[in-house]
């Protein structure tokens, strides 16, 4: 029985909030997934296991590491490097800053609260938790910046840009009207985007632009993050407020698409009107936009804004509305292609038409796990053809490497080459005996 068929006899991997239901084996459950700062890897956290996949130019996911781990509500890969960090429910104010290919922690810290969001870049870890940010150097992991009585934020919201050059952050400024607060070496300008709170925020791989979402999700806005101007507004809806789960721009900030809980996926395409193809601002459809234009200056506020915003390009209908899914955009063989992760397990690479638009086709499908009997032990080929048993929370402790604290440097030798390493097995080496600090 291949894993598709299998999948489905045990039933759905996913409610509508994006956590598994009763009747699938708790190994199953996905509790994060995230896709690295440029696109090119995904990473899973479920409550038995961590595994991380790389994208490849044929657009098939590959997984290249596997590792049994408790309770991973938190996981993000730093681009294609060794480096990881970690978080799990069973230590859930413990960050830990792992290399993965020779399985080892290469340090740990703690803090007063549970940690929310982790988000890295070449220059700098950000930790949030639900009133604090923390920010760290990358390079040797000292604190930075402490950020104190930041508006209430459970979820979490945050962004952090992967430019080298704005290495910007971003977090809710208000916990009741949509703000953004903009961070660099200090706070910057506070941008009013929404009326209500912040539902999803995204930059752009320059830095330079962000886009958002409120908690309504019907009405997606993109600002300068130098200025605070507003570029372009979209609407993605006018009767249904959805759950906006996951923004995402292409690599050329031409595009963006942004995933929720209707199962449909919308993907905007950033053109103002005079970088519009004479054909589009010459036609019919042009002609009637610009008639809506001149009617919604008569009109009340409110319903010239659902007038004149934009709607969306593409498209992409899912066929498990509900599902809670993460999305990135590619350029792959020349072509812009947009992943779908969802929380049931199953991975979707779709082609847009970056010139027609309309309906995405749908190119690939994969299933990140295989359905197994055994749900305690994680089983997994290794190069000599031999099998290993990985137990829970085993990660080899490297011996070279330190606990965090504000004043204790990192192993540097251990650290520069999980960051700088380009290449890494196809399994994690064998792990030896967990050490005793696992827990807080």
């Amino acid at each position: 029985m291949n894993a598709l068929s299998n999948r489905n006899s045990i039933g759905s991997a996913s409610n509508s909030d994006g956590t598994s239901d009763n009747t699938v084996p708790s190994q199953y459950k996905i509790l994060t997934l995230t896709f690295n700062q440029d696109s090119t890897s995904l990473a899973m956290g479920t409550l038995k296991t961590y595994a991380l996949y790389t994208i490849s130019q044929d657009n098939k996911f590959d997984e290249i590491h596997d590792c049994a781990y408790d309770d991973v509500r938190i996981i993000e890969r730093l681009f294609s490097s060794s480096l990881i960090a970690l978080v799990s429910n069973q230590a859930p104010r413990k960050l830990k800053v792992c290399h993965f290919n020779k399985g080892t922690e290469i340090c740990a810290y703690s803090f007063p609260n549970s940690i929310l969001t982790v988000k890295l870049n070449r220059s700098r870890l950000v930790v949030c938790l639900e009133e604090s940010i923390y920010i760290h150097n990358m390079r040797d992991m000292k604190v930075l910046h402490t950020i104190r009585d930041v508006p209430t934020n459970s979820d979490g919201l945050c962004a952090l840009s992967s430019n080298d050059s704005n290495p910007y952050l971003a977090y809710p400024g208000s916990s009741i009207t949509g703000e953004i607060q903009i961070f660099d070496t200090k706070p910057g300008i506070m941008i009013s985007a929404h009326e209500s709170s912040l539902g999803a925020i995204a930059f752009d791989a320059t830095g330079s632009i962000i886009a958002t979402a409120s908690n309504k999700g019907t009405v997606i806005r993109i600002h300068n993050v130098l200025d605070g101007s507003r570029l372009f507004e979209f609407r993605r809806g006018v009767r249904r407020v959805a759950t906006i789960y996951s923004l995402a721009f292409s690599p050329d900030s031409m595009f963006l698409a942004a995933s929720s809980n209707t199962g449909t996926i919308h993907i905007f395409r950033l053109m103002n009107q005079k970088e519009k193809p004479v054909e589009e601002t010459s036609s019919w459809m042009g002609s009637f936009s610009r008639m809506l234009g001149d009617v919604a200056y008569y009109l009340p506020k409110q319903t010239s804004e659902v007038l004149t915003q934009d709607r969306a390009f593409a498209t992409v209908h899912l066929q498990s509305a509900g599902t809670k899914t993460i999305i990135a955009m590619n350029i792959l063989n020349k072509t812009l292609k947009l992943f779908v992760a969802g929380y049931d397990g199953v991975v979707c690479v779709y082609e847009i038409n970056t010139h027609d638009g309309g309906e995405c086709k749908k190119i690939n499908q994969y299933l990140l796990f295989k359905m197994t009997q055994n749900s305690n032990e994680r089983h997994n080929s290794i190069a000599d053809n031999s099998t290993r048993i990985y137990s829970s929370n085993l990660l080899r402790k490297d011996s070279t490497a330190s606990s965090l604290t504000n004043d204790k440097p990192l192993n540097d030798q251990t650290y520069d080459t999980a960051m700088g390493e380009p290449s890494y097995p196809q399994l994690p080496s064998l792990p030896l005996p967990p050490s005793h600090d696992d827990n807080e």
